[in-house]
C-alpha cells in the first residue's frame, strides 16, 4: 500500500500592523527665527558694550575720551596708557597680592568644600537635615551684617593687616555654596565604586582621597573658577582688612589711585580695569569646558 507524502503548507502570517505616522515637527515661522536671532544679537551687544567701551577708552587720550563720548573706537591707539597705569598705581605689587590671595582662597575653599560635600553626600548622620538648613540660611546674610564680628575676630587673632586674614575670610565666604555643589556632584557618582573600594580594604578617608576626589575634576574646576572670580574681583573685604597697610592692597582696591579729590584719570582707570579683567577672562576660557560639565553634574545630582 503506497503512502502519499503530503507537504505541510505554512499558515499565512497575519498582516503587519502599519506603524503610526510620525508627528511632524512644527517648524517655527522664518520670521520668528529671524526675530529671535536679532533679539539675541542685540542683547549680546548691549551686554558686551561696557567692556568694549572700556577697552576702547583705555587706548584714548584725555581729549579724545571726552570728545568721542560713547563711541568705543579710538582714533589713535595709545598703548602707553597701560604702562602708565601699571607704574603709577603700583599695579605690580597689587597684582602679586591679588594673585596670592586668589590662589590661597582657591586652595582653602576647594579642600574644605570637597571634604564637606563628600560627607554630606555619602555619610548620613543624625541632624543632617537641620544642619543643611542652617548652613543654607547663611547664604542670605549680606557681608555688611557680618563684617564687624569677622573684623573683631581677626583682630583678636592678631591677623589684621595681612594677606592671610583676607584669604581666611574670603575662603570662609565661599564654603557653603561650594559644599552644595560638591554634594550634588558626589551624589551622581555610582556607589558601586565605593563598595569595590571597601572590599579592597579602603576606609572612608582613603576612598575619598584616592577615588572620589580624582573623579571630581570637573567640579574642582567649577568651584575653583567661581572662587577665583570672587577672590580676584573682591573689593570690600580687601579694603577693610588692609586699611593700615596700603602696600597689601589688591588690584580692585588699587584702582582708586586714579581717583583724586579734584580730578579722575579716566583713561588710566580704564586701562587698569582691562589689566584687572584680562587674567580672569583667560582663566575662564581655559576652564569653561570643565565648568559646564561640573555645573551640569551638580544640577543633575
Amino acid at each position: 500500500m503506497s503512502s502519499v507524502a503530503t507537504e505541510r503548507v505554512p499558515a499565512p502570517s497575519p498582516p503587519a500592523t502599519p506603524l503610526p505616522p510620525r508627528p511632524r515637527r512644527r517648524r517655527r515661522p522664518r520670521a520668528a527665527v529671524v526675530m529671535t536671532h536679532v533679539a539675541l544679537l542685540v542683547s549680546g551687544i548691549a551686554w558686551m558694550y561696557p567692556f568694549l567701551w572700556t577697552l576702547g577708552s583705555s587706548l584714548k587720550d584725555t581729549d579724545e575720551f571726552f570728545g568721542r563720548g560713547l563711541n568705543p573706537l579710538p582714533a589713535h591707539l595709545l598703548w602707553s596708557n597701560y604702562q602708565q597705569a601699571w607704574e603709577q598705581a603700583s599695579f605690580g605689587t597689587y597684582f602679586v597680592n591679588t594673585l596670592l590671595i586668589t590662589i590661597g582662597t582657591c586652595v582653602g575653599t576647594l579642600l574644605v568644600t570637597a571634604m564637606a560635600g563628600y560627607v554630606l553626600a555619602r555619610a548620613p548622620f543624625p541632624g543632617r537635615g537641620l544642619f543643611l538648613f542652617l548652613i543654607s540660611a547663611t547664604l542670605f546674610l549680606p557681608h555688611g551684617y557680618t563684617i564687624i564680628p569677622i573684623f573683631d575676630l581677626m583682630e583678636k587673632l592678631g591677623l589684621l593687616n595681612s594677606l592671610f586674614s583676607i584669604i581666611i575670610v574670603q575662603a570662609a565666604g565661599g564654603v557653603v555654596f561650594g559644599t552644595f555643589l560638591f554634594m550634588g556632584y558626589f551624589q551622581t557618582i555610582d556607589a558601586e565604586l565605593e563598595d569595590a573600594a571597601k572590599v579592597d580594604g579602603a576606609n572612608f578617608h582613603q576612598t575619598f582621597w584616592r577615588i572620589m576626589l580624582p573623579l571630581s575634576g570637573p567640579m574642582l574646576a567649577t568651584v575653583g573658577l567661581f572662587t577665583a572670580i570672587n577672590a580676584w574681583n573682591s573689593y570690600f573685604i580687601p579694603l577693610v582688612f588692609t586699611l593700615a597697610r596700603p602696600e597689601q592692597r589688591t588690584l580692585s582696591v588699587g584702582m582708586y589711585a586714579f581717583i583724586g579729590e579734584n580730578s579722575t584719570q579716566w583713561t588710566l582707570l580704564c586701562a587698569g580695569s582691562i589689566i584687572t579683567l584680562v587674567p580672569i577672562i583667560a582663566l575662564f576660557v581655559m576652564l569653561q569646558r570643565f565648568f559646564v560639565n561640573g555645573l551640569a553634574g551638580a544640577i543633575k545630582g
